[in-house]
This record gives C-alpha cells, sequence and structure tokens, in this order.
C-alpha cells in the first residue's frame, strides 16, 4: 500500500512540475514578444483615462458653476453701478435742461428790462391764492427794493410782453400783487388793430376770459378773432402797448351800445414765475 501512494506522490510532483513550468515558459515568452505589457498598459491606460475622464468633468463643471456663479454677480454689481450711473445721469440732464430754461427766461426778462425807460425791479413769484374772486400774488421784493403800492406789474413769457397786474401791499421785503383776472383789476385798454379804447377787466379767475367793455357796436366789422388788445399808458396806470390778450369770442346785445368782447389773456398764470415792477415816476438810471 505505501509504494503505491509513493508512486502517486510522485506522479502528482511530476505533473505540477510540468504545469509549473509550461505557465513559466509561456510568461516569459508573453514578456519576450511584449504582448503580454502592451494588453497591460492598454488596459491600465483605459482605466485611468476614463477616471480622469470623470474626474475633469466633475472638477470642471463644479469650476464653471463657481465661475458662473461669480460671473452673476459681478455683471449685477456692473448693473448696479450703471444703473445709478444713468440716475445720476439723468438727474444731471434735467438740471441742466431746468438751469438752460431759467437762463432763457431771465436773459429774456433782463433784455426787455434793459429796453425799458422806466426803473424796473426783477421780481420773482414766491406764492399765490388763486382761489375765490379775489386773487393776489407775492413776491420776494418788498420796500428795501424800491417797490410801492399801485405800481405796475408785467412780465415775459415765450418772449413777448404781458400785463400781470399792480402791487396792492407792500412788506419790508416781500409784496402782494392783484392779477388782472382779479374783479377788482381794470385796465385802460386799446384794440391794437383799430385803436379804440375800452377797459379790460377780470372774472374772477385765471381759468376764466377777461372781459373788454365800452368797444362801439360800429366798429364789428373791424373787428377780428385774435386782434391784440394792449395798454393804452392813459392815467399813468400801467405802461403803454403792453398785451392785455387777444379777442376770443365777440357777442352782440341789442339792448347794449357796446360790444361784449372777451380776451384770452396775454400771460398763463399758472406758468409764471418772475414779474417785472414797474416805476413809471422814475427814469431808468443810464449806465455810460
Amino acid at each position: 500500500m505505501s509504494k503505491k501512494k509513493n508512486f502517486l506522490f510522485n506522479i502528482d510532483f511530476s505533473e505540477f512540475l510540468f504545469i509549473v513550468f509550461f505557465l513559466f515558459s509561456g510568461v516569459m515568452l508573453a514578456f519576450s514578444s511584449q504582448s503580454f505589457v502592451l494588453n497591460f498598459n492598454r488596459i491600465g491606460f483605459t482605466v485611468l483615462s476614463t477616471i480622469q475622464k470623470g474626474v475633469y468633468s466633475v472638477v470642471s463643471g463644479i469650476e464653471n458653476s463657481v465661475n458662473a456663479v461669480k460671473e452673476v454677480s459681478r455683471l449685477k454689481a456692473d448693473y448696479n453701478v450703471l444703473t445709478e450711473k444713468l440716475k445720476d445721469f439723468e438727474a444731471m440732464q434735467r438740471s441742466n435742461a431746468e438751469i438752460r430754461k431759467e437762463n432763457e427766461r431771465l436773459r429774456a426778462l433782463l433784455d426787455f428790462s434793459e429796453s425799458l425807460e422806466q426803473k424796473n425791479i426783477p421780481a420773482h413769484i414766491i406764492g399765490r391764492d388763486i382761489d375765490g374772486l379775489y386773487a393776489s400774488m407775492t413776491i420776494n421784493k418788498g420796500s428795501v427794493h424800491g417797490i410801492r403800492k399801485n405800481l405796475p406789474v408785467i412780465a415775459i413769457q415765450n418772449g413777448n410782453p404781458g400785463i400781470v397786474g399792480k402791487i396792492t401791499s407792500v412788506g419790508r421785503y416781500t409784496s402782494q400783487l392783484m392779477p388782472v383776472y382779479d374783479v377788482k383789476c381794470a385796465v385802460s385798454a386799446r384794440i391794437q388793430n383799430t385803436r379804440d379804447i375800452g377797459l379790460a377787466t377780470g372774472q374772477g379767475t385765471f381759468s376764466s376770459p377777461l372781459k373788454l367793455q365800452y368797444i362801439r357796436k360800429r366798429v364789428l366789422e373791424d373787428l377780428h378773432y385774435g386782434d391784440i388788445v394792449v395798454t393804452s399808458g392813459e392815467n399813468d396806470n400801467y405802461i403803454g402797448n403792453i398785451p392785455i390778450g387777444t379777442i376770443s369770442k365777440i357777442t352782440v346785445i341789442d339792448y347794449d351800445s357796446s360790444l361784449n368782447i372777451d380776451l384770452n389773456p396775454a400771460i398763463d398764470f399758472m406758468r409764471l414765475e418772475d414779474v417785472l415792477v414797474i416805476d413809471l415816476t422814475m427814469a431808468k438810471d443810464k449806465k455810460d
């Protein structure tokens, strides 16, 4: 029995050696032909490149997301800065437009002021009461500036002069004027075209037309809508030839010998800002 076991052991060991030798020879042959190395490198490269590509995609996606967030934040900050600059620019444009309009208005007032022979005092309206039958406006000049009661007040709008009213109350540094549309205001007037004399009066509100009274019916055919009515300059109440308004309506009343004429005021009182107070008793100082 022992001999049989030794025989089997010897056979098994021989076969084992043969297998080991065969495998060793195959490995050596594979290394010598480089086919094994190439396959290993190819497999390793494929695995590593796939992993690297996946890692790069993840990292790149995260980096792009972070950069996108930073870019959006930067763009938002730039947008806010540009928005503020645009607001400042628009405010500056509005301010410049206001300054240009004010300069044009004051230049026209100054040019007309210099053309007058009478002494005149420029003033700015700082308050107004336009409700009720009796209206008033407050200007920023008073007795210390030479303002006196009953002095006439005119203004320049769109390059053209027009009657505003007259001074009714004088303080030290401010004064009140009664506008021509007040029911108590009456101005000696002349139709510029026909030279007929009448009396222009107000109806108590700036939105109502002025009334021109005492114009005879016989001149009806000579009158036209849009004819200019100016101050007559009589009685030293107002400087002469200053527009009061234009004829907007003519009504013939059977029992009245005079025409009933409506006038559109020459001055838009709701846009009035600056005026000239005229001193008819004093000539303007002449400059050498």
